[in-house]
C-alpha cells in the first residue's frame, strides 16, 4: 500500500546516517572555529548550538588572557623604567662625582667603562632578551623581530667590547695590572660567552643553510645561556661598583669621606647596584613565565624559518 503525504525524517525506517541522528557529531573543529557558521543541510539540525558553544569558550578565557596581558605590560614597563634608571644613575655618578669623560688614558677614560658595561651588557641586553615576549609581536611576521633582536644584541655586544677596551687601555697607560680581580674574571667570562652566543645564534637561527634539527637542538641551549649571561653581567656590575667605591672612597688629607660613612657618592653607587639587581630579576621573571612566551616558541610549536624566508606565524 502506498502511503500518502510527506514523510518526516526520523532515526527509524530508512537507516539514516549517524550525522542525521546526531548532527553535532559531524561538525568539524574548523566549522566551530570559523567566523561564519555553515548552512544547515537537509536532515540536519541547525548548527547554532555548536557555534554558541565554540564562541562561549574564548569568551570565558578572555578575562584570564586580559589579566595575563595586563600583568605582562606592567612588568615590562617596570623593566623599561629600571633600565632607564640604571643608565641615568651610572652616567650621573661618573659625570658628577668622577669628573666626566675623556679618551686620553686618564681616569676620565676609565669612567666610560661602567657606563658602557651597564648600558650594553645589562640594560640593552635585557631589553633584547624580552623582545619576543611582547604580545604585540605575536601573530606577525617573525623575521623583523628576529632581526631587531639580533641588532639589539649586537649593539649591546659592541658597547661591552668598547667598555672592556676603555678599561684595558687605561690600565696599560697607567701600568696597572689587568684581570687580577674576581670582578674582571666574571666580566670577561660574561662578554666572551655573549660573543659566542651571538655568533652561534646568528648562524643557527638566521642563516638559510642552518638545518631545522640544529635549530631545535640549539633553542633550549640558547635560552638557558642567555639567562646565564644576564646573571653573570649583573654579578660583574655590582662587584665592579663595590670595588670602585672601595678604591675611591678612602679617608685622606683631601677630606674624602670613607665608604663606611656612606657619603652621597656611596649612596648613589649602592643604589645603582640595587637597581641593576632589580632590573635583572624583572627580566628573568619575564623570561621564566611560560604564559608570556611567544606561542610559536613553545616546545610543541618550535618551527623556525631562517633569514630571507618569510614567517607568517
Amino acid at each position: 500500500m502506498q502511503q500518502s503525504g510527506t514523510q518526516s525524517p526520523s532515526c527509524t525506517g530508512s537507516y539514516p546516517s549517524a550525522s542525521d541522528c546526531f548532527p553535532l557529531g559531524s561538525l568539524s573543529t574548523a566549522a566551530c572555529g570559523s567566523e561564519t557558521a555553515p548552512m544547515p543541510q537537509k536532515g540536519e539540525a541547525s548548527t547554532q548550538g555548536c557555534v554558541s558553544v565554540c564562541q562561549t569558550q574564548p569568551q570565558l578565557a578572555d578575562p584570564f588572557k586580559m589579566r595575563s596581558t595586563v600583568n605582562f605590560y606592567l612588568c615590562y614597563l617596570l623593566c623599561l623604567a629600571l633600565g632607564l634608571a640604571c643608565v641615568v644613575s651610572v652616567c650621573l655618578w661618573n659625570s658628577r662625582w668622577r669628573g666626566g669623560f675623556a679618551w686620553d688614558g686618564s681616569a676620565l677614560q676609565f669612567n666610560w667603562h661602567p657606563v658602557l658595561m651597564v648600558t650594553g651588557l645589562v640594560v640593552l641586553y635585557g631589553y633584547g632578551a624580552v623582545l619576543y615576549r611582547v604580545p604585540l609581536t605575536w601573530g606577525q611576521n617573525k623575521l623583523p623581530w628576529k632581526l631587531l633582536h639580533a641588532a639589539l644584541m649586537l649593539i649591546s655586544l659592541i658597547l661591552s667590547i668598547l667598555g672592556l677596551y676603555a678599561v684595558f687601555n687605561f690600565h696599560n697607560a697607567n701600568k696597572i695590572a689587568n684581570l687580577y680581580s674576581l670582578h674582571s674574571w666574571i666580566g670577561i667570562a660574561a662578554v666572551a660567552l655573549f660573543a659566542v652566543q651571538w655568533v652561534v645564534g646568528f648562524a643557527g637561527f638566521l642563516l638559510p643553510c642552518s638545518p631545522v634539527l640544529l635549530r631545535k637542538l640549539l633553542k633550549p641551549v640558547h635560552v638557558w645561556l642567555g639567562g646565564s649571561i644576564l646573571l653573570l653581567s649583573v654579578a660583574a656590575c655590582i662587584s665592579g661598583i663595590n670595588e670602585k667605591l672601595f678604591f675611591v672612597l678612602k679617608a685622606n688629607l683631601s677630606g674624602t669621606e670613607p665608604y663606611s660613612n656612606l657619603p652621597a657618592e656611596a649612596v648613589l653607587g649602592n643604589s645603582l647596584g640595587a637597581l641593576i639587581v632589580a632590573f635583572g630579576l624583572v627580566v628573568l621573571n619575564i623570561l621564566s613565565n611560560i604564559k608570556w612566551q611567544r606561542p610559536d616558541s613553545r616546545p610543541q610549536d618550535m618551527v623556525y624559518t631562517p633569514l630571507l624566508q618569510e614567517e607568517n606565524d
